[in-house]
């Protein structure tokens, strides 16, 4: 299943969310509102809430709510990418220039904070403790998450379950709540919910390996962003963790001096490295599994179109080139 399929299941929801999106960025302050629907509609795939409405149907939810859930997911989630842009000093994302190259960094980070505020305001509206808790829930350990990649940041003698520490904070946690938010609605016996929380962990860890698997395959057309950004900023991700134990000694040297310093100096011998040290393949294999579990959590799921689509996103997770 490609994307375009899996998201037709949801079809009608999906819509909703766009008009939903547009309703609550509307704001007296034009450049707030200039700035949000910059990075809002630019060209992302809104995995993050077709992942909720996709969990609240396949639990058997037939309301509306999953539709706020949504929009919220993908507010703060933009939030995020805008805080991290500041943060990396970004000035690519999707294709486009980042809002910090645009309008520069107090607007970046002001408007984030703004979409932070808006889909508090969306949560509590709803009155659902449940979804509060785990949203509120969510975002602090995003937030804490954002902090210990930093920490990591530059030391070349970060592990790899220090890693995968940092990716289920930064990244996997937001799938993790866009899906449990979903499912609650549905009140599922025997906590059904945690299948689908399980499931969008694994998912959002599979995402993000293949990400930084792409950083040594892919090129900046495909990807949107700049080959090479996490070396460049320092960011230890798995393939240079695993290319430090498996490759030579120079080899090993190289890259550890490259998280150390930064920059983009040799490139081409570090991403050599990856592929010839097994690096690469070990980090495939690792998304691979955790695609597997991802898909795994949901055995207990009843079977409908919309747990297939979950399935398929799993599939497409590891699956892609961009």
């Amino acid at each position: 299943m490609n994307f375009k399929e899996i998201s037709a299941a949801v079809e009608e929801d999906f819509q909703a969310v766009d008009q939903l999106i547009n309703q609550q960025l509307h704001t007296r302050v034009p450049l707030v509102q200039e700035v949000g629907n910059y990075i809002i509609q630019s060209g992302g795939k809104r995995l993050r809430p077709l992942i909720s409405l996709l969990s609240a149907r396949a639990a058997g939810y037939e309301g509306q709510q999953h539709i706020n859930i949504a929009a919220v997911v993908e507010f703060l989630h933009t939030a995020t990418l805008l805080h991290d842009d500041v943060v990396d000093k970004s000035d690519l994302r999707r294709g486009r220039a980042t809002v910090n190259s645009v309008w520069g960094n107090a607007p970046s980070v002001l408007v984030g904070d703004f979409l932070i505020s808006r889909a508090f305001q969306m949560v509590v509206s709803m009155g659902n403790l449940r979804v509060l808790g785990i949203i509120s829930d969510a975002t602090n350990l995003i937030a804490e998450g954002e902090v210990l990649q930093l920490i990591n940041c530059r030391d070349p003698e970060t592990t790899e379950e220090r890693y995968m520490e940092v990716i289920h904070y930064k990244t996997a946690k937001m799938f993790e709540a866009a899906a449990e938010a979903g499912a609650v609605l549905a009140k599922p016996e025997n906590g059904l919910e945690s299948c689908f929380a399980v499931y969008a962990d694994h998912l959002g860890r599979a995402f993000q390996l293949i990400d930084d698997a792409l950083d040594y395959t892919g090129n900046a057309d495909e990807m949107g962003k700049n080959v090479g950004d996490d070396l460049a900023e320092g960011k230890p991700t798995l393939p240079l963790i695993e290319a430090i134990k498996r490759g030579t000694p120079e080899e090993s040297a190289l890259i550890k001096s490259a998280i150390k310093n930064g920059g983009l100096d040799h490139l081409e011998a570090i991403t050599a490295a990856v592929h010839n040290s097994g690096a690469l393949d070990y980090t495939l294999e690792s998304a691979l599994n955790q695609s597997r579990l991802a898909k795994e959590a949901l055995s207990k799921v009843p079977s409908s179109k919309y747990k297939d689509a979950l399935i398929g996103l799993a599939d497409l997770a590891v699956n892609r080139d961009h």
